[in-house]
């Protein structure tokens, strides 16, 4: 239990939107190397870059056309040099997105396997031939709407996109293209990233037989819901790529890769499992479970006791924000006394959980979700579907430094606007605030590391009725009673024997009584029972 990623907080930067340095707009590497002085000051152990790589920016870099160069909105390869060494000098490990399940039509892979069914590169992507009647050869979707199936006249076939058309899917079951992907690995192993960040990891292979998925009988709001993926993700051949994959990470120390899984439920502890077994596998699986607005001690407690039966040895990175979701200080909102006071909570909470912690630019603010106009939207789901998609822009808009034009994020406008509600929680005007949401994260990521229990401990729940989420974390005979209030309500809990407070609780306890205020939390200095 040494390796540095078992305990380890992880803070997403998501590129385009952390600091502009030369006055385009749009972030690039040397504005994150510029901040990482902040970063570092949060206590936190690496950072986690969204993709940085050269791509039309279809799908704002999760369309790679050349996976080892930087592309030029972000700087160059000296530039991510040059992060790489300053993240090192502050102590932060640095993990890099991977998308290996797809590349940019743009792609000179693409381009000559496109062009017809007999070169080199012919069978580097997903093709197949129309129906008798001309229609695509399954019935899958993508994820973006529509089905995942493009026609391309120069071969009189169709291919595979699981996303965006402009996201053609590498077929993986080339071994050419396994041994091409293993080799851009490399390429940034040997730059001296710390690990990477798998995206859409169980999406690498497809049944070969493309076979029609069936209907799932409890579909969602979109038509990707309407089936159960069985045939055009979650494929059972994943496995033998990912040893090739933990093969290689091996031949470097401290190297570590941590898989997205983008499927919830049973489902979802299924592939975790799977995917972390033993030691030839991944290191860690991303969850989407708390990603929802579920914000309920059942929903935080199913999650996580699920994990741990479901998938005994498998290692979860959990988050409550990331690049792709409303940012949970909205999303959790009607249970809160306020913004802030959620926020707090929410700190404590998730650096209170077993496993590895991300959490995601601005988080650290309380930042909420940004309200924006049709006119301002950049996110292909939103631009299709508004209104009832809001898209994933709202989540994105640019991290705020300073009171300063743009709040300090660039000179000039910003490639998503700057509002007026999101510039209030700068880090400037935080900074030096011994009350502020900054300041609390701060000492609740210290207290993290301090607590052995946090870090490294058994974790076992208490039965309270809601809004009550409680638990024990236990390691090397210490132990800690972490006790969370999930409501805008005032909560009373009764101690079964004397405790002190620990940390930076929002509590008060008197003769064994704890109040506890709307989302108040409290960490108590032993194992003790509790009756509401």
């Amino acid at each position: 239990m040494t390796e540095w990623w078992r305990d380890a907080v992880i803070y997403q930067i998501y590129p385009r939107s952390f600091q502009d340095s030369d006055g385009d707009g749009i972030g690039d590497l040397p504005g994150i190397t510029r901040r990482l002085d902040h970063v570092a000051s949060l206590g936190v152990d690496a950072i986690w870059l969204s993709p940085i790589f050269t791509s039309p920016m279809k799908d704002m870099g999760y369309d790679v056309s050349d996976y080892c160069d930087i592309d030029p909105l972000f700087g160059t390869l000296a530039d991510f040099d040059a992060l790489v060494a300053r993240a090192h000098e502050l102590g932060l490990k640095v993990i890099i997105d991977q998308v290996l399940s797809h590349s940019s039509d743009r792609h000179p892979w693409f381009a000559e396997s496109r062009r017809s069914r007999d070169n080199d590169k012919a069978d580097w992507y997903v093709w197949a031939d129309p129906n008798p009647d001309g229609t695509p050869p399954s019935n899958w979707p993508s994820v973006f709407g529509g089905p995942a199936w493009e026609w391309e006249p120069q071969r009189r076939q169709y291919y595979l996109h699981n996303f965006l058309i402009e996201q053609p899917d590498l077929n993986i079951w080339n071994r050419d293209v396994q041994d091409a992907l293993l080799d851009t690995m490399r390429f940034w192993l040997d730059r001296g990233v710390d690990g990477f960040r798998l995206d859409t990891v169980n999406y690498y292979f497809h049944d070969a037989r493309l076979r029609d998925n069936p209907p799932n009988p409890h579909p969602g709001p979109d038509t990707y819901t309407y089936q159960e993926h069985i045939y055009s993700k979650n494929r059972p051949e994943n496995i033998g790529f990912l040893k090739r994959m933990r093969r290689l990470t091996d031949e470097y120390d401290a190297r570590m890769m941590v898989g997205e899984v983008g499927d919830r439920g049973e489902g979802a502890i299924r592939i975790m499992a799977e995917y972390t077994q033993g030691d030839d596998r991944l290191h860690m699986c991303y969850s989407f479970e708390m990603l929802s607005h579920q914000f309920t001690a059942r929903h935080f407690r199913h999650t996580i006791e699920g994990v741990h039966q479901g998938a005994p040895d498998a290692h979860a990175c959990w988050s409550f924000s990331n690049h792709d979701v409303f940012r949970h200080v909205t999303r959790w909102l009607p249970h809160a006394e306020s913004a802030e006071a959620l926020a707090r909570q929410a700190a404590a909470m998730l650096l209170s959980f077993p496993g590895t912690i991300c959490l995601y630019q601005g988080e650290e603010l309380g930042q909420t979700e940004t309200e924006l106009t049709y006119d301002e939207l950049t996110d292909p789901p939103a631009l299709r579907f508004w209104p009832e998609v809001k898209g994933r822009d709202g989540c994105r808009t640019p991290m705020v430094w300073e009171d300063s034009e743009n709040a300090g994020f660039s000179t000039a406008r910003p490639w998503l606007p700057v509002k007026e509600a999101q510039a209030a929680r700068a880090v400037a005007g935080q900074q030096s605030d011994n009350d502020s949401v900054l300041s609390a994260y701060r000492a609740a990521i210290a207290f993290r590391k301090s607590q052995l229990p946090l870090r490294r401990g058994e974790t076992a729940f208490l039965d309270l009725p809601e809004p009550i989420l409680a638990f024990h974390r236990d390691a090397g005979g210490q132990a800690l009673t972490c006790v969370f209030n999930l409501s805008a309500e005032p909560a009373v809990l009764t101690l079964s024997e004397d405790a002190e407070l620990a940390g930076p609780s929002r509590a008060t306890l008197s003769d064994r009584v704890l109040d506890l205020p709307p989302n108040g939390f409290a960490w108590l200095d032993r194992a003790v029972g509790l009756s509401a």
